[in-house]
């Protein structure tokens, strides 16, 4: 049974905060009360759809009906749920010593942006929203099938963060599906507010060098991983949704791959993995050949080499992490830095920094061309957590190549190697080619579908 008195109190604490407003109407006849936060309602729905209405009520019943069959409100049936409503967007209406909730939430970031993080040149440009609605809207319209499942979460202590789970009931594992709820019901974070934190919030292992879940902003990658029986997670207020379980393919797949003809998608994929291989082991090599085993080299290159290091007074292995230290913090800049300036800022203190330093002896001019390099391959990399992910693989191979030469790099990348495939995202093979035995023939199905 509701505790008016209760309510009466909870109703007066709230009313010290500026921004929640407490209105009294009567018409004459009857009197209604109203209670709701002015900055998460909407309040021009609320003077539409029952303030005017009210006005020419004359009866319990009218007003009643209005309520019920008109505006669908809930009756609030105990005093516990009455902040909770209000914190999520519902106006509180009292009548006749009744309380009802009317939802009329107050949306700002609803409209549908343009991907930013994730670029395409031929698929549809939109990326998600803030508003779990509108996220839920461009999903469901792509993905036009009755197994579309969606399930409501929330997650973390007070105020709690409201959480959708989607999968498609035909295709997921049951067994993945129910480890995941098992996560998100886990959770004891104080406070959850994006994508990335409930990510690290459902990491297996804290310490991991690449990430288990996908973050992505693109619905059309959304509806690509249900059609292979993947669980995508919607966070209310983050424009980026988690996706589980992935694979290491997924993390060098773009969706540009599959709306090229075969051959462009797979010399495409080829480049990719390419780059990844020039990142993580060209400055590893670069270390090995110079201070181990020059030998792999024509004479003549490595005497081009050798000349081309003849002013510089250090190891190798200084010039490296000297270099590698300055594009770390050019990379860092240009994501702080405000757009219009970070990339003008970026580019001409890369160009000084390195002419300055290769004219004052302090690296070579081989060693300007190999950061490049690793500069720009690194960014070849489609989905950006694995991109950040890869800039630190590469120093513990720098450490081995120091150490041991050429042996040690291969022992080194060797030893990433059997990391990455003992990795398993909710109990399946990280290391594998795509998700599901049948993963490009139902995602053909379903897009088209």
């Amino acid at each position: 049974m509701i505790q008016l008195e209760e309510i009466d109190r909870q109703l007066r604490e709230l009313s010290e905060t500026q921004d929640f407003e407490i209105q009294h109407l009567t018409n004459g006849d009857l009197s209604i009360g109203l209670y709701f936060y002015s900055s998460l309602i909407n309040s021009k729905l609320i003077q539409e759809r029952i303030s005017e209405p009210f006005s020419s009520c004359h009866s319990y019943s009218e007003m009643k009906n209005i309520l019920d069959a008109e505006l669908f409100c809930e009756q609030v049936l105990d005093e516990k749920e009455m902040i909770p409503k209000l914190l999520e967007g519902y106006s509180l209406i009292t009548f006749n010593d009744t309380f009802f909730s009317f939802y009329a939430p107050k949306v700002i970031n609803d409209k549908v942006d343009y991907a930013k993080n994730e670029a395409s040149v031929q698929g549809p440009p939109f990326a998600l929203t803030e508003d779990s609605y509108a996220n839920l809207n461009l999903i469901r319209r792509r993905y036009a099938s009755s197994n579309l499942m969606v399930k409501e979460k929330e997650v973390g202590k007070k105020p709690k963060a409201k959480l959708y789970v989607m999968y498609d009931k035909h295709v997921v594992k049951e067994t993945v599906l129910q480890e995941l709820l098992q996560k998100i019901d886990d959770i004891q974070d104080e406070f959850i507010q994006a994508s990335g934190q409930l990510e690290n919030l459902l990491s297996q292992k804290k310490f991991n060098f690449v990430p288990l879940m996908l973050v992505t902003e693109r619905p059309d990658r959304i509806v690509f991983s249900l059609s292979q029986g993947k669980i995508v997670i919607l966070v209310n207020g983050s424009p980026f949704a988690l996706i589980a379980p992935a694979v290491f393919y997924d993390f060098m797949s773009a969706m540009d791959d599959r709306y090229q003809t075969y051959w462009i998608g797979i010399g495409l994929v080829i480049l990719r993995y390419i780059s990844l291989f020039l990142t993580i082991c060209l400055p590893a090599i670069y270390i090995a050949v110079i201070s181990h085993n020059p030998e792999i080299f024509q004479v003549q290159f490595a005497l081009s080499i050798a000349g081309s290091r003849a002013p510089v007074p250090y190891s190798s292995f200084v010039e490296v992490l000297f270099m590698l230290f300055l594009i770390e913090v050019l990379i860092e800049a240009s994501i702080r830095l405000p757009k219009y300036i970070g990339s003008t800022a970026t580019t001409v203190g890369g160009l000084i920094l390195g002419q300055a330093a290769q004219e004052a002896g302090l690296v070579s001019s081989v060693m300007i061309i190999i950061t490049s390099t690793v500069a720009i391959a690194n960014f070849v990399v489609p989905i950006n957590e694995m991109s950040f992910a890869i800039r630190l693989v590469k120093y513990p191979l720098i450490v081995f190549a120091t150490l041991f030469g050429i042996l040690g790099l291969i022992s080194g990348a060797f030893c990433f190697l059997v990391y990455l495939v003992n990795l398993r995202s909710y109990g399946e093979p990280f290391f594998r080619l795509q998700f599901g035995e049948h993963a490009s023939t139902n995602s053909k199905k379903r897009i088209s579908g």
